[in-house]
């Protein structure tokens, strides 16, 4: 077994105390006044008391003692990038699963996080989970946005396995892609509104836009559960299509890209993500089987 022990990638903007600074510089003559004002600096301290979640994940299989390929594994280490916990991962090898790791996870399948000494199973399961024991910052998705872009993933799938180009998996993905297109362009689509709803205005060629508080994720300015849970499966998508049938997604599609871009650069996605070895690796039994 291999133990990683991480905090969050923005946890160090959270982990300070309260430090008083003296804002005149003659406190530090010696003649000068006795009296002098200080400004106070408070940062939350989000984890800093939290003791480090347990979490089984996929192990790589092209470097030693790095994360691997699986999507389901991202997500919730997003989730708790995200809202700025510290964990402990330990590294499975599921192609030869010890039996600590069995005995903890009887269908042997990851993630598994340990929440209160008990080990619960499902990525679904366990970001609900995280979002009740840890609401703030909310992750929350509005039910009605809850299932956006939840049929790239297996439309995904459907193509990279299909054999016939003319069996119309492609299109059933464009199809898909299309739709989640259209709902990010209409995020952040320009408005004409009163003045109240807007979060700001552009200047262009002397042209102004008036732009609206909706933002570039699926719940608008801010993310949550949903990109975290449709963000590695892109990153699947790229990846294994670009090698396995050197296609992209077309430039037809350019909020989608922006999507995956936007997404794509966080730190908490950066520190999550698999290699791109590892997701070729990872998917080459579907592709040839």
């Amino acid at each position: 077994m291999s133990t990683a022990v991480a905090l969050s990638s923005s946890l160090k903007h959270n982990l300070a105390l309260g430090i008083r600074f003296p804002q005149n510089p003659s406190f530090y003559r010696r003649n000068g006044p006795k009296v002098s004002t200080f400004r106070t600096f408070t940062v939350a301290m989000a984890a800093i008391n939290t003791t480090p979640l347990e979490i089984c994940v996929k192990a790589s299989v092209t470097t030693p003692n790095k994360l691997g390929d699986c999507p389901f594994c991202q997500r919730v280490l997003l989730t708790m990038e995200e809202k700025h916990l510290p964990y402990e991962m330990k590294l499975v090898d599921l192609s030869n699963k010890p039996e600590w790791f069995l005995r903890i996870s009887p269908e042997g399948k990851v993630p598994v996080v340990k929440f209160d000494e008990k080990w619960v199973p499902d990525s679904d399961v366990i970001a609900q989970s995280l979002e009740e024991k840890y609401p703030d910052p909310p992750l929350v998705t509005p039910q009605e946005k809850a299932l956006v872009g939840s049929k790239i993933f297996s439309t995904f799938i459907g193509f990279l396995k299909s054999k016939d180009p003319s069996d119309g998996t492609e299109q059933a993905l464009l199809d898909e892609l299309s739709s989640f297109n259209d709902y990010i362009k209409e995020n952040v689509r320009p408005l004409s509104g009163s003045l109240n709803v807007l979060r700001f205005v552009y200047s262009l060629h002397n042209r102004f836009i008036l732009f609206s508080l909706k933002g570039p994720f699926i719940n608008g300015e801010k993310i949550s559960a949903a990109d975290l849970s449709l963000a590695p499966k892109l990153y699947h998508l790229e990846i294994a299509l670009g090698h396995y049938k050197k296609w992209s997604i077309p430039d037809t599609l350019p909020y989608t890209k922006s999507y995956m871009k936007t997404i794509f650069s966080m730190d908490s996605f950066t520190k999550t993500r698999a290699s791109p070895d590892d997701v070729i690796a990872g998917w080459r039994p579907k592709v040839m089987g």
